[in-house]
């Protein structure tokens, strides 16, 4: 695949907040996080989706699609930090342009359900996304984790963390080394991709998390992402984030290792890559070494142009 490198965030570049997805149920955290981004020298420009709401959506779905597209063809917008996750990304997954989206690259960030827009992004156009902390939840809120203010800003301006550990209590789940690009995100919005064209057609190291699952629905998704033959084929290993509100850790991290044991890959836990307070900004697409054994994801290239 031929990568597409946006370019690095400056300052005076304007931050697009994009309502792609679920609806804004607090709109004073986007006040807020607006107001964060003003203040560390970013202009701003908020979708109209953020105001809208049809049922639990930000919005129709023509309203979002279109309000994705707006973001890419403007030039205006430099990059683009969606507000939150929720469920809506399904629902239009199929009808956005890529060709819109390839043609006007720059950054685009998010997690939990934007996992959906991260992925079918890298698939169909090449293009380096981030799994980033979100405008509502994150950058909203009136106390802003700086673990996670600052792996953003690091991630986006600066560029010079490329080795990414895991915490002190991060465990070798099966020992090991290997090396493909950086993929995954949410668990459950993963899995509910499964029969569209957007697992790599390379090696890649798996990166997971999730939230509020039960121990046998974490171990149906893995198994229903397992059967998937490039998924299988392609997996070299597993960097394991957080599973919060979860029933049963232990039965989660049992099934993860007896899948690393199975298709003999490294995996390990403890990774700050979650629904959390402090979560890492990781590029998407990128060559990486992943070390079980030192807990270590180590990035091999630049995410920008130039």
């Amino acid at each position: 695949m031929n990568l597409i490198k946006p370019k690095k965030l400056e300052k005076g570049d304007t931050i697009g907040l994009l309502s792609v997805s679920g609806n804004v149920s607090d709109i004073e955290s986007i006040n807020r996080a607006e107001r964060y981004f003003n203040s560390l020298g970013y202009k701003t420009f908020i979708s109209d989706t953020t105001y809208k709401t049809c049922r639990y959506n930000a919005g129709t779905d023509s309203d979002r699609l279109k309000a994705l597209h707006d973001f890419f063809l403007n030039d205006y917008i430099n990059a683009i930090v969606c507000t939150c996750g929720g469920y809506g990304v399904l629902r239009i997954i199929k009808n956005v342009n890529y060709d819109i989206i390839k043609n006007n690259p720059k950054i685009f960030c998010g997690y939990s359900d934007i996992t959906n827009l991260l992925l079918m992004i890298y698939k169909r156009t090449g293009l380096i996304t981030f799994h980033s902390p979100m405008a509502s939840g994150d950058f909203g809120l009136e106390n802003i984790s700086k673990f996670t203010e600052d792996s953003f800003l690091n991630a986006l301006t600066i560029n010079d963390e490329k080795t990414f550990y895991a915490d002190e209590y991060g465990q070798i789940l099966k020992s090991g080394k290997a090396q493909g690009i950086l993929w995954g995100g949410n668990l459950a919005t993963i899995s509910s991709m499964v029969g569209l064209d957007f697992i790599p057609n390379e090696k890649f190291i798996f990166f997971v998390e999730d939230i509020n699952e039960s121990a046998y629905k974490i171990d149906r998704m893995l198994t229903q992402l397992f059967n998937v033959k490039n998924f299988s084929d392609n997996i070299a290993g597993i960097a394991v984030g957080i599973f919060s509100g979860v029933d049963n850790i232990d039965f989660v991290q049992e099934v993860i290792k007896e899948f690393a044991e199975k298709y003999q890959i490294p995996a390990c836990n403890g990774f700050k890559i979650s629904h959390e307070y402090d979560k890492f900004t990781l590029p998407i697409g990128l060559k990486c070494i992943f070390s079980a054994d030192e807990k270590s994801i180590q990035i091999q290239e630049t995410p920008f142009i130039g």
